[in-house]
């Protein structure tokens, strides 16, 4: 491995200037920096960490708070994809992620502890119980962080519009022709309480009432959940002419009981949610969906926290909504009424 004063010789160059090129100072030409850099990856040379840690006050490190209410962990789609593209964001401008523990070696932290042990510069919280006191505490702490889905007055927040896309998505049903629509939602969560009101709120603009038995909690990307939900719905007097789904691994569920009881598509409309990718699983069938931008969230997260960490006095704290899409496809039948024109 090459070292600052062995790359400062092969470039014919001053130590201090190939500083300056590493680094990103502006006082250098563009030629020198590009021939320092060049060199540098050709000649293996990476610079101390603890020392450049030392010198800029940065260990160029972020730490990654990612706890689920599941055991899916990073098999999550929608999760793994955020975070997919958080690392790549923040790859670009140096920095590494770590994930943030309880336990270092056989010592259990707090998150917070973890965060100061580590000298990360920032944190982005991708899921956690955000009422926690521990997360409270990291967030109340002098740490820039970023967090996803649940808005904090001391974090930038970035959350994924869920409110307007699951009233989208209801208006769309109704305008299909529904009117019974039931819903099976994930455990109380911000993103859960979100898809509620915006499920309510679409039903009562239109006059319609929200039938509480028509409600049921679920869990996210357990389609063997939803399976047992939906008999349940379908052992109603009046059962829903459509069934909205925690998600569209879920909506697999769904779909399934309503093939057991000898129920098509055209019997009982399925919607699901996130828009997954290659979720044609079964044939002929198009999941009614919201697309959630997953690889946008990451990358804003990751901006805006490399701006926290840099630039901290420009940066305003803020909340932010990233847009989610309708996805029309054919799980979602047109409902044509006795009497109708």
């Amino acid at each position: 491995m090459a070292t600052i004063q062995e790359l400062s010789e092969y470039c014919g160059v001053s130590v201090s200037t190939v500083s300056k090129a590493l680094n990103g100072y502006t006082d250098i030409s563009e030629k020198t920096r590009e021939l320092v850099i060049k060199a540098a990856n050709d000649m293996g040379y990476f610079p101390n960490a603890n020392a450049r840690a030392l010198k800029l006050k940065k260990t160029y490190n972020i730490g990654v708070l990612f706890n689920t209410t599941t055991n899916l962990g990073l098999r999550n789609e929608y999760f793994a994809h955020i975070l997919s593209a958080f690392k790549e964001e923040m790859a670009l401008s140096g920095y590494d992620i770590t994930f943030i523990e309880h336990h270092v070696g056989r010592r259990r932290m707090t998150y917070l502890e973890h965060c100061q042990y580590r000298h990360f510069d920032g944190v982005c919280i991708v899921t956690a119980n955000y009422e926690s006191e521990e997360v409270i505490q990291l967030v109340n702490s002098d740490i820039p962080v970023v967090t996803i889905d649940y808005a904090f007055e001391k974090a930038y927040s970035i959350l994924s519009d869920n409110y307007r896309g699951m009233k989208q998505l209801v208006n769309y049903i109704l305008h299909q022709g529904h009117k019974e629509i039931a819903l099976i939602h994930g455990v109380n969560t911000m993103v859960t309480r979100n898809r509620i009101r915006g499920y309510s709120d679409a039903l009562e603009e239109r006059g319609l009432e929200v039938q509480k038995e028509f409600m049921l909690e679920g869990l996210y990307r357990n389609p063997m959940v939803s399976e047992e939900l939906t008999n349940k719905l379908l052992k109603l007097t009046k059962i829903p002419t459509c069934i909205i789904a925690p998600d569209d691994h879920s909506a697999m569920g769904v779909i399934s009981a309503l093939r057991k009881h000898g129920l098509q598509l055209k019997d009982i409309s399925v919607a699901g949610y996130d828009g997954v990718d290659n979720m044609d699983l079964l044939v002929g069938i198009k999941i009614t969906s919201v697309k959630q931008e997953r690889e946008q969230i990451g990358r804003e997260a990751a901006k805006k926290l490399i701006q926290l960490i840099e630039k901290p006095s420009e940066q305003v704290l803020d909340t932010v909504y990233m847009k989610q899409t309708l996805i029309k496809g054919n799980s979602v039948k047109k409902l044509v009424r006795i009497g109708s024109s």
